[in-house]
């Protein structure tokens, strides 16, 4: 053998020696690799699973709260039609004068100028203070009034329900 042919065998040799090094390395790698990779799908499942339990629970919390602040609309409107149902009902009474309005007099008051007796008189048969009927108009007035608050103050009460639902 000549001396080339050694120096080939040798490079030959130390070629396949390190093409079978680089060779297992890369066995080595693509193994790590997919433990890795199997590592990191198990991790991204599980992430997976938890934001889609607390997207669920979140969801379970919405539709609770959508439920609480439904009842209490219904709870509210209902209220509200009450009320303005009487108020009307006051109203066509005292239209068709069924109901009278009144305020009471005091009877020590002398500043006022209105000479009522004090003594009921045996025309009636309500056996209490002296009273003045209003007019109706005025009446009307203030029947008026007195809705409006009413309905201001379920209007209240249900915004106040809607904030302690949601802030729940």
């Amino acid at each position: 053998m000549t001396p080339g042919q050694v120096l080939c065998a040798i490079l030959l040799a130390l070629a396949i020696g390190f093409g079978g090094a680089w060779q297992v390395q890369d066995w080595r790698l693509g193994e790590r690799l997919a433990e890795q990779a199997g590592l990191h799908k198990d991790d991204l499942a599980a992430i997976s699973n938890a934001a889609a339990a607390q997207v669920s629970t979140e969801r379970g919390k919405r539709l609770a709260a959508e439920q609480r602040t439904t009842s209490a609309d219904q709870k509210h409107f209902k209220e509200l039609s009450d009320a303005q149902r009487n108020q009307a009902r006051l109203r066509d009474q005292l239209a068709t004068a069924d109901v009278r309005l009144s305020v009471l007099i005091d009877s020590a008051d002398t500043a006022g100028g209105c000479n009522v007796p004090t003594a009921t008189g045996a025309v009636g048969v309500v056996h209490a203070a002296r009273r003045a009927q209003l007019d109706p108009a005025h009446a009307q007035r203030i029947l008026a009034i007195t809705g409006d608050g009413d309905q201001g103050l379920i209007a209240l009460r249900a915004c106040q329900a809607y904030v302690r639902t949601i802030t729940q």
